[in-house]
Order: C-alpha cells, then sequence, then structure tokens
C-alpha cells in the first residue's frame, strides 16, 4: 500500500498480460479525464512497448489553459506504474465530481511546466545523485546533511544555495508525493 496524494492505494503486482493491462489503463484513465471535461485529443500518455520492463509511467493533459501532469515510477514494472497513476486520478477525479474539490484545487494538484523532466534532473544532480534515483529516502537523507551544511546560521552556510537546496527539495517532493 502506497499513499499518495492523500489517497492510500493498494499495489497491484501484474503478473500476466502486462500489454493489455497498461492499455486498459491507459483507456480507463482516457475515460475518466472525459468525465471532468477533457478533449481526448489533448491527453498524451506514452505507452511502453514492453509494458514488464521498469519505466516511468506518466499522463500529461490540457484542460482551461493549464498543462496538468502526473508521473509514478517507484513500481517494478511500467504497468503496475500505470495502476497507480490510474487509481490517483480516478481518486482525484472522483473527489471533483463529488464536489468534494473543486477544479481550482485540481488543477493546483497537477499543474506542472513543460521543463518539469529537465528542472527533476538539476534536482538529482544538485544533491549528488543518480538521474534515475527514486528511494525518497536517499534523497531525503543528502537534503538533511546538505541542509545543515548550507543553513545560513553555520558558519560554513551560504544563503542563496540554501534557496536553492530547499528549491530542488521542493521539486522532487512533489515528484513523490
Amino acid at each position: 500500500m502506497v499513499n499518495i496524494k492523500g489517497h492510500e492505494i493498494n499495489v497491484m503486482i501484474t503478473k500476466v498480460a502486462f500489454n493489455r493491462k497498461a492499455l486498459q489503463f491507459n483507456n480507463n484513465i482516457i475515460a475518466l479525464l472525459k468525465r471532468i471535461g477533457v478533449d481526448g485529443y489533448d491527453i498524451e500518455i506514452p505507452l511502453e512497448s514492453i509494458a514488464i520492463k521498469k519505466a516511468k509511467a506518466s499522463v500529461t493533459w490540457y484542460m482551461a489553459g493549464h498543462r496538468l501532469y502526473y508521473s509514478h515510477n517507484q513500481q517494478r514494472k511500467f504497468v503496475d506504474n500505470m495502476y497507480v497513476l490510474y487509481k490517483v486520478i480516478e481518486a482525484e477525479v472522483n473527489m471533483v465530481l463529488s464536489e468534494k474539490k473543486t477544479l481550482d484545487d485540481f488543477f493546483a494538484a497537477f499543474k506542472e511546466s513543460d521543463d518539469v523532466d529537465d528542472k527533476r534532473k538539476e534536482a538529482r544532480d544538485f544533491f549528488g545523485v543518480d538521474h534515475d534515483e527514486t528511494d525518497w529516502s536517499v534523497i531525503d537523507k543528502k537534503y538533511k546533511n546538505m541542509a545543515r551544511e548550507m543553513h545560513p546560521d553555520m558558519p560554513t552556510g551560504d544563503t542563496e544555495r540554501f534557496k536553492q537546496l530547499n528549491n530542488a527539495h521542493k521539486i522532487l517532493k512533489r515528484e513523490f508525493t
């Protein structure tokens, strides 16, 4: 079970029919987004040709002048990442439809800039971890160690580097929550 964006999701481990299930989750995500008014042509979901391999699942869609994006890369297989993506979007869309969440809150939860992947790569470089590091505890430990060194109240502290550190941490934290 994982907790993402405040939703507890039972992670499904796919054992058979990987490509078929990945396509099924793809179609389910499109159907969910159409329920809140997103045009099917405004939804981009890159599919892996081999859904059993370790790969990030992501969806980008455009609505009311906003670029909305969500990705997941913490599971072992692409198809399982697609499942988590589907469940998160399903929970958020259902909250909008039941009026527990406004569209503005929905936009805030998924709004990303066009260069989010580049910023995440730069943030990982700043922390000195691999570009494909997906273990939040490793990144958070690096952050805490660097924060102690760079804090402006410390003799070796630097205000500008500390601001960069906090910004990099915020960018990566958004990816994992």
